[in-house]
């Protein structure tokens, strides 16, 4: 939180000397050719002066922000840290995990990834981070093996979380009409999980069968 207030009286300074030097040139600017009328000057001054203000305002008002949080932050007892909120241990990929055929046309086009992040104590917790889900064959060479891949941002992942009275995940979807013609042997699913929290990565894998 300190960074981030010094950040923010460094762009203020950064703000205050940049209008300083452009004010600065453009009076130099006006001693080698035309000059302004003395009325002119002042009006741009004046300008200049309410843009410099409202730029400082604008700055404070984030300050006492930052003031508020810290203040709140303060006040929290030591045990209240963050990494306390919760302690991902484990990502887990359910039995739902497969292709589906959703237009019932005999054509399984869309992959449905189910992700469950679990913490310390076994519980299923909805976990910010992001997720990158490749699809592999691995009866393939090396360099064919490679089927498709996607990543989830955060803010996309968080929309997908999906609980009912039966079971708790997120619910990804990705469309494999142009990557799968016809499901015939085995392919892997291979999710790695970024944990936004801790910075912790955690994979997980598995076989979907024909």
């Amino acid at each position: 939180m300190e960074s981030k207030k010094t950040k923010l009286h460094t762009k203020c300074f950064m703000i205050i000397a940049f209008l300083a030097g452009s004010l600065l040139s453009f009076l130099t600017g006006c001693d080698n050719g035309a000059r302004l009328s003395p009325a002119a000057e002042i009006k741009l001054l004046k300008q200049e002066k309410t843009q410099l203000q409202n730029q400082i305002e604008q700055f404070k008002s984030e300050n006492e922000q930052v003031k508020k949080q810290l203040q709140v932050l303060s006040g929290l007892p030591s045990e209240a840290g963050v990494e306390n909120l919760y302690q991902l241990q484990k990502i887990k990929l359910t039995r739902y995990t497969g292709f589906y055929d959703k237009d019932d046309d005999g054509k399984k086009e869309k992959l449905i990834v189910y992700i469950q992040p679990i913490d310390e104590e076994g519980d299923i917790v909805k976990a910010t981070g992001a997720v990158d889900v490749q699809l592999w064959d691995l009866n393939r060479d090396s360099g064919e093996a490679l089927l498709g891949q996607w990543r989830v941002e955060p803010d996309e992942l968080k929309k997908s979380w999906f609980a009912t009275l039966v079971i708790i995940n997120y619910r990804l979807m990705f469309d494999v009409a142009d990557i799968i013609e016809e499901l015939q042997e085995p392919l892997t699913v291979k999710v790695t999980f970024t944990d936004y929290m801790s910075g912790k990565v955690f994979t997980e894998q598995k076989v979907i069968k024909p």
